[in-house]
């Protein structure tokens, strides 16, 4: 299968150019040639089959054969809000899995112990396109700019809302806690943990506690952990 990302494409249109970026790789270094098929996806859950019809290195022209609308559509909405790492390595790994697995929204949250503050959001949606086209997916999660923790924490949200801390505390497993088919945001510290003020300021914004196991995970590992059980739990 040939993938592309087209997220400009109207699905009302019956042909479609794909960019320079898509055409070069299409012909040059997938080779292929008028009449063949290819695949698109919009990132906003249409899935198209298409024929070329002008193998075009700089402007392939690209008839579309069918559209699926939906396609492979989730039953629950997962929202990760994640501390960036300080080796930025290892987020742009937790997105890239993260994606894969399945994941809808994905927020920078800004803590008291970040040691990092900010990213490239360019390169990191780069990531998440080239991984949404490897597990074949026509869904393209948000990535949303840094934000101030408290400031995430405070803003309405119509789903469940957790927080995974290691310090003391009563604490649900997301097997005991989550309702399935809903909307879910979970809150993911930094290398050196949430605050103990940052885990009363989310319970009082109604944040439920939750252990993601006895390990002590990194950032990252933990966030991929908590997708992990979130698709998990809403399997049918």
């Amino acid at each position: 299968m040939q993938l592309f990302y087209t997220p400009d494409i109207d699905a009302a249109s019956s042909a479609y150019y794909l960019n320079e970026e898509e055409s070069k790789h299409c012909i040059r270094v997938l080779r292929l040639q008028v009449s063949d098929h290819v695949q698109l996806i919009d990132g906003r859950g249409s899935f198209y089959t298409a024929t070329i019809t002008d193998a075009h290195p700089k402007k392939t022209q690209l008839q579309i054969v069918s559209v699926q609308s939906d396609f492979h559509k989730r039953n629950h909405y997962l929202h990760i809000a994640i501390a960036p790492t300080k080796n930025i390595e290892r987020l742009e790994w937790f997105l890239e899995k993260a994606t894969e697995v399945g994941i809808d929204e994905i927020s920078l949250i800004i803590c008291q112990r970040s040691e990092r503050k900010e990213a490239k959001a360019e390169r990191l949606n780069k990531i998440i396109t080239s991984a949404i086209k490897q597990s074949i997916k026509a869904w393209h999660p948000v990535l949303n700019e840094p934000i101030a923790l408290n400031k995430l924490m405070s803003a309405p949200f119509d789903g469940q809302k957790f927080i995974a801390h290691c310090e003391p505390g009563d604490k649900l497993t997301l097997k005991d806690g989550l309702k399935p088919f809903g909307k879910y945001l979970i809150l993911i510290g930094p290398e050196g943990d949430f605050t103990p003020k940052e885990i009363d300021d989310a319970l009082n914004n109604d944040f439920k506690a939750i252990t993601l196991g006895e390990s002590r995970l990194r950032t990252e590992t933990a966030a991929l952990e908590a997708c992990f059980e979130v698709n998990f739990l809403n399997r049918v």
